[in-house]
């Protein structure tokens, strides 16, 4: 399941991001927005059960950077919430549990192995943490410029001497 999730009209914002360098702005935003997804993978992992881990990660499968191709950009940045295993693997399974199956039939010899209901698990965690996402957001970014503008001027300090 993807979502986008754009935010419009924080021009402060925008302007002080920038104010710096490309690499250092993306670097705020990725630490801001990792802290404002962590609640809607915290929650989505509670649904499953404990089935399945959830991350807030920008690695994907092949597949899945394929399909995710428009999210990609210089000036771009793009963070993905979804299960996966244990070990950090991938979990091809997960949307099967999320959305169900109907019932299935083995082709040779048309034994039943059963339907399997809908747990949605992504989906309720997305909608119950939707509506603070964008303040939360707009108070991790303020904190990261804030957090990095300090760096730098401490940064110059040190060159300075």
């Amino acid at each position: 399941m993807a979502m986008k999730f754009k935010m419009e009209g924080a021009g402060d914002i925008e302007r002080a991001l920038a104010d710096l360098a490309r690499g250092t702005a993306k670097g705020a935003v990725r630490r801001a927005m990792k802290k404002t997804l962590k609640p809607v993978a915290e929650a989505a992992e509670g649904l499953s059960g404990g089935k399945f881990k959830v991350a807030v990660t920008s690695k994907l499968t092949a597949r899945q950077q394929r399909d995710a191709r428009m999210d990609r950009g210089r000036s771009k940045l793009a963070l993905y919430v979804g299960p996966v295993m244990p070990d950090g693997d991938d979990a091809p399974h997960a949307h099967l549990y999320e959305f169900g199956t109907a019932p299935r039939f083995h082709k040779e010899t048309g034994k039943s192995v059963g339907a399997m209901p809908a747990r949605p698990f992504m989906r309720p965690a997305w909608d119950a943490n939707q509506a603070a996402m964008l303040e939360t957001l707009k108070r991790e970014i303020w904190a990261e410029i804030e957090k990095t503008v300090e760096r730098a001027r401490r940064k110059a300090e040190r060159a300075a001497k």
